[in-house]
């Protein structure tokens, strides 16, 4: 389906909402891409190339610096965009995004609404820039928080929802993430390595230290040989003093406050449900992939299940990865663009698909460039 749906999904503010809008005329991709897939005959799209698509992908946390947004303030509809997000949220993000400091950008309520919204605001740039890019995009996919805003995006709830919906997931994980010591681990493996013997033994050695029920377990299939593991400290500090026995290359632990993607987010997982509750999600009018299956979602209802389901499961990054560029020998692939900040997923891409990496492009969201017009 063509995608010039996909940007203004966010604005399609005037149904029956109890929650905050933007503006009216704010944000209108979705409305394109929905008029694009009204207009377009079938036969035109089956006729366009692979090489003329695009993806999109949208990070997560992790990628949120100080700054980010400053290089789209000039595009429009962006500072609208930031002021929806001011009377949703309750506190000026821009600010916070703009001057910091980084140690309140990183807290987890706080990285979650910015990376959603720079993200957000990165697709108007791109749409400002290169509006072929949106019109021709077949597929989106979004790391983590990342995955709300490939859905508002795609049309399949509005901006103000998807970022309340995002603002209740990051709280809650922040409150799970301080009812114990833990966090999260990457690890550069080799082929040899046994990721799921690793977290077993790390779990006997915190059970042995007086832990009960331990959690260690991938929370993230990155590429190849790449994971990240969730899991308690203790078990996480085993597992970089023992990284040799088990063949790790390197182990790094990751500045976030808690053990997302496992068990131990469980508390976080009926606020989100309640909220989901509330949303009117509908078809992603772009294909969307899930993290739980890599997957792409086929119906409201099961985007409702997996968001939730999502919270207490691994990230199947590498999968989604090679569900989205699976193709046959010698076809081309789409053009890829990461919007939101930071470059992550472009070297997790290069690291899954080199060729499809090759028709990589992110969308610069700090200080403006004079290269934008050669996105």
């Amino acid at each position: 389906m063509n995608v010039r749906v996909a940007r203004a999904a966010w604005a399609r503010g005037c149904g029956a909402s109890s929650f905050p809008r933007p503006p009216p005329g704010a944000v209108d991709v979705a409305e394109l891409l929905r008029d694009a897939a009204v207009e377009e005959p079938r036969a035109a799209a089956a006729r366009r190339l692979p090489g003329q698509c695009s993806v999109l992908l949208f990070p997560g946390q992790g990628s949120q610096v100080v700054g980010m947004g400053r290089g789209l303030l000039r595009y429009p509809r962006v500072r609208e965009l930031y002021a929806a997000a001011r009377r949703v949220l309750g506190y000026d993000l821009l600010e916070l995004s703009l001057r910091g400091p980084q140690e309140a950008l990183d807290r987890t309520a706080h990285c979650q609404p910015a990376v959603f919204v720079a993200s957000l605001a990165a697709v108007e740039k791109l749409h400002h820039l290169q509006p072929a890019v949106i019109e021709n995009c077949v597929a989106a996919a979004g790391f983590s928080v990342g995955e709300f805003a490939a859905l508002v995006f795609a049309g399949a709830m509005e901006f103000s929802e998807g970022l309340y919906a995002v603002k209740v997931r990051a709280e809650a994980m922040q409150e799970a993430s301080e009812a114990a010591p833990s966090g999260m681990l990457s690890v550069l493996g080799r082929p040899q390595s046994k990721f799921s013997f690793a977290c077993l033994e790390a779990r006997e050695h915190c059970k042995a230290a007086g832990i009960e029920s331990p959690v260690c377990e991938v929370a993230n299939y990155l590429f190849p040989d790449c994971r990240v593991i969730s899991g308690h400290l203790e078990a996480l500090q085993f597992l970089q003093k023992n990284s040799s026995k088990y063949h790790f290359r390197r182990t790094k632990m990751l500045p976030v406050s808690g053990a997302f993607h496992t068990r131990l987010m469980e508390p976080a997982v009926e606020p989100l449900a309640q909220v989901l509750k509330a949303i009117d999600v509908k078809k992603p009018l772009v294909s969307v992939h899930s993290n739980v299956n890599g997957n792409k979602y086929m119906h409201p209802k099961h985007i409702q299940k997996l968001l939730v389901q999502q919270v207490v499961s691994p990230v199947k990054w590498e999968q989604t990865m090679h569900a989205i560029y699976e193709r046959r020998k010698g076809t081309e692939f789409p053009r890829t663009f990461e919007v939101g900040p930071g470059k992550q997923l472009g070297t997790i891409l290069k690291n899954c698909n080199l060729q499809a990496w090759k028709a990589y492009s992110p969308v610069e969201a700090m200080e403006a460039e004079d290269t934008d017009q050669d996105l």
